[in-house]
C-alpha cells in the first residue's frame, strides 16, 4: 500500500510555460533576422539635380500667335492674314533663333486656322510648336 500516496491536488493541475514560451522566442529571432534581408521591389527615381526653375532669358521671348472666335491671327498684337502668317513667323524666327511658336487658339475657333498655322510655322523652319489655352 505504500505505492499509493495521496497526490496533492495544486501539483497536478499546472502547465509548465517554459517550453512554449522558448520556442516563441526561437520564432520571433527567426523572423526577425530573415525579415531584415528580405529586398523590397520597388523602382528607383532619379530626382532631378536642380529643384529650382530654370530662368527664363528675357532675350528668347515666344513667337505668340493668337486666334480669336472669329478666326481672326494676331501675331504681336497686329493682326495678320493666314496667307502672311509663315512670313512673319520666318522674320520673327530670323530675330531670335531660340523662340518657340506659341499658338493659342479660342476654343470657338476653327481648328483649321489652328492646323493652318501649325504647317506654316514648320514651313517657317520652327519646329518647337506648342498650344496654349486660349481666352
Amino acid at each position: 500500500m505504500r505505492r499509493l500516496r495521496l497526490r496533492r491536488d495544486g501539483d497536478e493541475n499546472k502547465i509548465n510555460l517554459t517550453p512554449m514560451l522558448d520556442v516563441v522566442f526561437i520564432m520571433l529571432i527567426f523572423f526577425i533576422v530573415t525579415a531584415t534581408f528580405v529586398k523590397e521591389i520597388g523602382l528607383d527615381v532619379n530626382q532631378p539635380e536642380d529643384d529650382k526653375p530654370k530662368t527664363i532669358d528675357p532675350d528668347k521671348k515666344s513667337i505668340v500667335v493668337r486666334i480669336t472666335s472669329r478666326d481672326r491671327i494676331i501675331i504681336a498684337q497686329r493682326d495678320v492674314d493666314i496667307r502672311a502668317v509663315r512670313a512673319n513667323i520666318e522674320r520673327m524666327h530670323a530675330e531670335n533663333p531660340e523662340a518657340p511658336v506659341i499658338i493659342q487658339p479660342h476654343p470657338d475657333s476653327k481648328t483649321d486656322t489652328m492646323i493652318q498655322i501649325m504647317d506654316s510655322a514648320r514651313q517657317a523652319g520652327v519646329y518647337n510648336v506648342s498650344l496654349a489655352a486660349g481666352s
